[in-house]
């Protein structure tokens, strides 16, 4: 039996709910991974992770290849040991880190400067497979190519050709019975391109697949477009993951599209700025408005922080720097992501997700409940 598997228990339209049976455990979709890159998701803690109802997170194999190392964690029980933390885990491959970093590329593979002390660090497919089988996730990641948008044509087929002949050597290389592997679909937002890279991948049999090259600077027409052309390609019973995705509109529309996964750092990077994702909207804590605001970011939201600190409080902590003031309003935006989500699966099962959408976008428009 393969180690992942997903199956459907409801849809509307193209939109669909179901569950990921992992070997750490069951995952609802449409599900979030919170982003621990480093092997932590910042200013949270795993119990602060539970409680808001995150059942799988994500980390990267670039960062822990490096710091502390595949075989230290290995070594510590894999990264579900290293963590603490007993429920399924994603690893990316470093394929973004191949956008954000700019390495040199070339068919073998990438060769970086590490971040950490400028040193060569050299990366193949069947590399990024190895580490990530010493790190343990439930489901790996192939490498790919992530090209910045908007590009050029040319750039964009040699990097979607790299990514296919790259995702067989992955497969290939891929040995533990115990996790998934993934393919990345890419090809920008070249329909054509697109189509061909989902359609390549979904014949090489992978557990399931992410849709990676998006969130880099196209349109939300484009990204959507894109989307349903991926979409259409692959198969209706392995999980879709829109890799990056995370801002309110965006998850609606993928969702709505057929999308079961996200991964993204936008909920605890913006906390740590002082913004709070709100039902009614999304603002800064840090207005005077909120000065001696004894009210809670969201009087219907049961995290933590709402029903424990008003948002005066909140903007004192931001203010000064707190630390405790990252994590706090970190915990409120992690859980209005997945209340957002669970909600989107309830309208899905009731056949009204439709109006769900609507409902949201009108409610944020306006500023109320």
């Amino acid at each position: 039996m393969p180690a992942v598997t997903w199956n459907s228990t409801a849809t509307d339209g193209k939109a669909r709910i179901g569950w990921l049976e992992t070997p750490h455990g069951r995952v609802r979709t449409p599900a979030f991974m919170p982003v621990g890159t480093r092997a932590a998701v910042k200013a949270v803690d795993t119990d602060d992770l539970a409680a808001v109802g995150a059942e799988m997170i994500l980390a990267n194999t670039y960062h822990l290849m490096l710091r502390p190392g595949a075989d230290l964690i290995a070594n510590l029980g894999g990264l579900h040991g290293f963590m603490g933390w007993g429920r399924p885990i994603l690893t990316d491959s470093g394929g973004f880190q191949i956008f954000s970093l700019a390495p040199k590329v070339d068919d073998r593979g990438a060769t970086f400067k590490s971040v950490y002390d400028g040193s060569t660090v050299h990366i193949t497919p069947e590399d990024a497979v190895g580490i990530q089988e010493r790190l343990g996730p439930d489901i790996a990641m192939a490498l790919d190519v992530c090209v910045g948008l908007p590009a050029p044509p040319e750039v964009v087929d040699t990097e979607m050709r790299r990514t296919l002949r790259w995702a067989e050597r992955s497969l290939e290389a891929h040995s533990r019975d115990d996790q998934a592997l993934f393919g990345i679909v890419q090809g920008g937002v070249d329909d054509d391109l697109r189509g061909e890279s989902a359609r390549e991948t979904a014949a090489m049999g992978f557990a399931g697949f992410g849709i990676g090259g998006l969130s880099v600077g196209e349109s939300a027409e484009d990204r959507n477009r894109s989307l349903d052309t991926a979409f259409s390609e692959l198969p209706d019973d392995k999980p879709r993951y829109v890799m990056g995705l995370g801002d309110t509109d965006g998850l609606l529309d993928a969702i709505s599209r057929g999308a079961d996964m996200f991964d993204c750092v936008i909920p605890t990077r913006v906390a740590r700025h002082g913004k709070a994702l709100s039902r009614i909207g999304d603002f800064n804590i840090n207005q005077i408005r909120f000065e001696a605001d004894d009210g809670p970011v969201d009087p219907d939201c049961a995290c933590h922080t709402c029903r424990n600190h008003s948002k005066a409080y909140l903007r004192h902590l931001i203010r000064i720097n707190e630390l405790s003031g990252h994590r706090l309003l970190s915990i409120h935006n992690l859980q209005y992501t997945f209340d957002l989500l669970s909600a989107a699966g309830a309208a899905i099962t009731e056949d009204r997700l439709a109006d769900f959408v609507a409902g949201v976008r009108r409610r944020r428009q306006d500023g109320s409940s």
